[in-house]
């Protein structure tokens, strides 16, 4: 029996251990678990600190970035502030969010310009209308009227057009003047006098036809894209410079119209933007042009695009800018001889001299016929004196005297007519002549007194 006792004693020794490594094992995994549901709750709550952080940054500044972007693509836009601690699928929605709200911000602006551009477009058409009407008006009394100040009514309508022209081309709205085919040269002159300081705007004719002339369609766009780049030209220029236009033509009939202006010049920046604005973008928003809106480049660029011109800015020799405008060979033609131009049209410059005017011939001096040499037969001899100089304007207004050649033969009969005629005058007058003289004497000093005043 003892041996029984003793099997049942190892056994529940055995079990007892058992029971005891099974409890300490057990107490473990609870500890287990429970650090590691500890690390997993704080984990967690690291997750959803960095969301809340990020959904923070989203709202406060990713969005707000993202939406000056539009407008200003140097701005820049910022990432996620810790992307370790957001997941792939969180920060995938936040990106989609960011682009979310930025095509939902470019739609409501595109919606907003498009309205303000209709309303700007209906505005413009009655101004326009209405200034048109003025300009009538004002053309009437010009002739009925000699008042300055008319002239300086009709100038100022005429600027006050312009400005409603450039807003209604850069609100898609036709230019709202129609014209027939037009000298390039004229056209150029108008946009002259639709700015401001057109008496400091210089204009050379480099034309090798002078007759070249713009495509009835194109003539008035030309006309404002050239008035555009002459009022910012003198607009950021000194008063005292003056801006010089010169227009040329090109080897395959197209022309070419430079403007430089001394004015202050444009950074690298503004240079890069009026560039992207001259090369016509397929849109420019209004809210894009600053405060009050600078629409002289864009108004340009939106001419580019419809007629197909070509701009180009750049830096000028005489330390502003230079703009060159390009008119396309299949906007020219050539105008019919019957067609007069304007006689404020500059000559063309020819690159040859050009021929010196023959000189007026001078008039031919009044000399008395050169006596002929002194002859065995006494006739008497004469010395000459200079003439006196005739006044240029006595010269110029008198007809040139018709030299009379003679013959020596009928120079002597003449000199003895004079020697008969003055010998029977004496004779009358019971006069003889001196001893030892016939009268000659007496005859040559009559003669020298006489010469002055002949």
């Amino acid at each position: 029996m003892g041996w029984i006792l003793a099997v049942i004693a190892v056994i529940a020794a055995v079990t007892a251990t058992a029971r005891s490594y099974g409890a300490a094992r057990s107490e473990q995994l609870a500890v287990a678990r429970a650090e590691l549901s500890d690390r997993q709750a704080k984990a967690a709550e690291a997750r959803t600190a960095a969301l809340v952080d990020e959904i923070r940054q989203l709202a406060r500044k990713r969005i707000p970035a993202a939406a000056l972007a539009l407008s200003h693509p140097s701005a820049q836009v910022p990432g996620l502030r810790e992307a370790a601690e957001v997941d792939g699928a969180a920060a995938l929605l936040l990106t989609e969010a960011v682009q979310a709200a930025r095509t939902a911000v470019t739609e409501e602006r595109q919606r907003v310009d498009a309205a303000a551009r209709a309303a700007m477009r209906g505005t413009s058409a009655k101004i326009q209308s209405l200034l048109n009407q003025s300009q009538q008006l004002l053309h009437e009394l010009q002739h009925e009227y000699d008042d300055p100040r008319i002239l300086q009514l009709d100038f100022r309508n005429e600027l006050a057009l312009r400005r409603t022209q450039s807003t209604a081309v850069l609100c898609d709205a036709w230019p709202g003047l129609a014209r027939q085919n037009s000298p390039l040269v004229e056209v150029v002159l108008g946009a002259q006098s639709r700015v401001a300081g057109y008496e400091r705007i210089k204009v050379a004719n480099h034309l090798r036809d002078e007759r070249l002339a713009l495509a009835a369609r194109a003539a008035e766009p030309l006309a404002i894209a050239l008035a555009e780049l002459l009022a910012n030209a003198t607009a950021y220029s000194h008063p005292d410079t003056d801006v010089q236009v010169t227009v040329q033509q090109s080897g395959g009939r197209g022309a070419f119209l430079v403007v430089d202006d001394a004015g202050i010049g444009m950074d690298d920046d503004a240079l890069d933007r009026a560039r992207a604005l001259l090369a016509g973008p397929s849109e420019v928003l209004l809210t894009e042009l600053g405060d009050p809106p600078q629409t002289g480049f864009a108004v340009i660029g939106r001419l580019v695009v419809q007629y197909g011109f070509h701009c180009h800015i750049e830096a000028s020799p005489f330390g502003g800018m230079r703009t060159i405008l390009r008119v396309p060979a299949h906007l020219l033609t050539v105008l019919e001889g019957d067609r007069d131009l304007s006689a404020l049209v500059p000559a063309p410059v020819s690159s040859k001299p050009a021929p010196a005017e023959p000189a007026a011939p001078a008039a031919p001096e009044h000399h008395a016929p050169e006596p002929a040499p002194a002859e065995p037969s006494g006739l008497p001899s004469r010395r000459r004196r200079a003439p006196r100089p005739a006044p240029a304007a006595a010269l110029a207004a008198a007809p040139a005297p018709v030299q009379i050649s003679r013959t020596p033969e009928q120079a002597e009969s003449s000199w003895a007519a004079l020697q008969q005629g003055t010998l029977n005058g004496r004779s009358v007058t019971g006069r003889a002549p001196a001893p030892d003289s016939d009268g000659h004497e007496h005859l040559d000093d009559q003669d020298d007194q006489g010469d002055d005043e002949t």
